[in-house]
């Protein structure tokens, strides 16, 4: 077992560290606990890297990045808007029995009935319909051509009919029954969630007997507790972190760029960033290359649209945002009523609070009247979501990845009209989205999104900051090689000899 109580010296520590790889558990340090854990539900970082060791999904992919089998063990496309995709046949969920075509299909119309209210709604709507056909083979049809699909539906999870249907949607959230690596074993409310390894797993087992995700808001504390030897791996590490890592042996630093960027949501909809002058002097007022290079120093690189270059839809030609608090205080100036409105900065404990500070002071000092709301991540979340989009915050912080290295997957949910994520309303921009999810010509579709990129540039309808980079702390004897797209898969991590 590696969960040592926090005072215990560095020598007990270290011992532990070298017990063999068999008497092993893995204690993973979170920046807070899940806010769900039905994969159809919220698909934050922390609810992510849990239920995604539960489930499996419909296709995955590898640690290069590219789109491999996992339930779906062929698919081709019988034309244009339909794709026919080969299901396994080898696959029980944890409770022992079989999972089906059926299951599939289930899950699709789940995650798609707009009644449901998945918060992923805006990435599977334009499936239209999905039904059983001969030879164990499931068939999704699409409003419209959508070149986006496959790369969707790596975030496809699928859960049972039968335990759902019973027990319902609540219920089933408490206590997921998946058909991952991983069996559901106990979530201790605010405290951690543990898994069990699944031993009729029909893929690749994992090699830890439990693995316990604990819910660690405090950075400090996340670093102290792998230093000695409480935690075998911690997200949400910095590059200070990082270099405190650097002179102990027994553990190390791991770092990726992701396909997450951040920026900073303005409501459109009330002051002061209803108004286009005070957004632009926002934007002005924002150093993103000091936030980048001075604050963060991971990797992290500056980006002037809603996608990075691990996307298809990145635009070349997007001049950077400048940075000028002069200027942006001559504008807040002309305007110093309604700038000097209240605004609430809406964050949570995932965010680094360096950046969101930053962001802060950055306004306030050029006129702006900004203080920062901290909640839970579930609050933070049905806040950025709330019906009447006035009364979501005026400003939050957000990293957003899709898993699918496609613009569409970030432009879309935080852009178009009737997503629960967006606060904008263009029709323009509402109908190049719709032309770029739906032409399967890349050149249609790359200029589409350059369109996309350069209203959002001129209108500042938001404010991307940069292309984040994830950074990692993991006990030296830890087999973990991070991804783009952030998963924490257990059975592909290992313990070496």
């Amino acid at each position: 077992m590696t969960i040592l109580t926090k005072g215990l010296l560095s020598g007990v520590a270290l011992a532990v560290l070298a017990l063999p790889a068999f008497a092993r558990d893995l204690t993973i340090d979170l920046t807070g606990e899940p806010s769900s854990l039905d994969p159809h539900m919220q698909w934050n970082p922390d609810s992510y890297y849990v239920y995604r060791n539960i489930f499996d999904n419909l296709v995955t992919r590898d640690n290069d990045g590219q789109i491999v089998p996992q339930i779906a063990t062929e698919w081709d496309y019988a034309s244009d808007t339909e794709l026919v995709l080969t299901i396994r046949d080898d696959v029980t969920f944890h409770d022992g029995e079989p999972l089906t075509p059926e299951d599939v299909v289930y899950s699709v119309q789940r995650i798609t009935d707009p009644e449901f209210g998945s918060p992923q709604l805006g990435q599977f709507n334009q499936i239209a319909g999905a039904e059983v056909m001969e030879g164990n083979k499931v068939k999704l049809t699409t409003k419209s051509r959508y070149p986006a699909l496959l790369a969707q539906l790596v975030k496809l999870s699928i859960v049972p009919q039968h335990v759902v249907e019973e027990v319902g949607k609540d219920a089933f959230n408490t206590a997921p029954v998946g058909s991952g690596p991983y069996v559901f074993g106990d979530w201790d409310r605010g405290v951690s969630v543990t898994l069990t390894k699944n031993e009729d797993y029909w893929g690749d087992m994992g090699p830890f007997n439990n693995a316990i995700f604990r819910a660690v808001p405090d950075a400090a504390t996340r670093i102290a507790d792998l230093q000695a030897g409480a935690a075998d791996l911690v997200v949400g590490l910095d590059s200070d972190g990082a270099m405190q890592l650097a002179g102990n042996p027994e553990v190390k630093a791991l770092s990726a760029p992701t396909e997450r960027v951040a920026y900073l949501g303005m409501n459109l909809d009330k002051p002061p960033f209803s108004d286009p002058d005070l957004r632009r002097a926002a934007s002005l007022a924002i150093d993103a290359q000091g936030i980048a290079e001075g604050l963060l120093g991971a990797g992290e690189v500056p980006v002037a649209q809603l996608s990075s270059p691990a996307h298809f839809g990145y635009a070349e030609g997007i001049a950077p945002f400048e940075y000028d608090p002069e200027e942006a205080a001559e504008i807040v100036s002309t305007k110093a009523d309604l700038a000097a409105t209240p605004a609430t900065f809406a964050t949570a404990p995932v965010f680094d609070q360096r950046v969101v500070q930053a962001l802060q002071q950055m306004l306030n000092d050029v006129g702006f009247n900004v203080s920062i709301s901290m909640t839970d991540m579930p609050t933070y979340l049905a806040a950025a979501r709330a019906e009447d989009r006035a009364e979501r915050p005026d400003l939050n912080f957000g990293r957003w990845s899709c898993a699918c290295q496609d613009a569409d997957g970030i432009a879309y949910p935080l852009l178009y009209s009737t997503s629960s994520w967006s606060r904008v309303n263009m029709p323009e921009l509402d109908a190049l989205l719709d032309e770029a999810r739906t032409s399967l010509d890349p050149e249609v579709r790359q200029k589409a999104y350059e369109q996309v990129h350069q209203i959002v540039r001129d209108d500042y309808l938001l404010r991307p900051i940069y292309q984040a980079a994830a950074l990692y702390g993991a006990v030296d004897a830890l087999e973990f090689t991070p991804t783009a797209n952030e998963s924490l898969f257990l059975n592909r991590m290992s313990w070496s000899e």
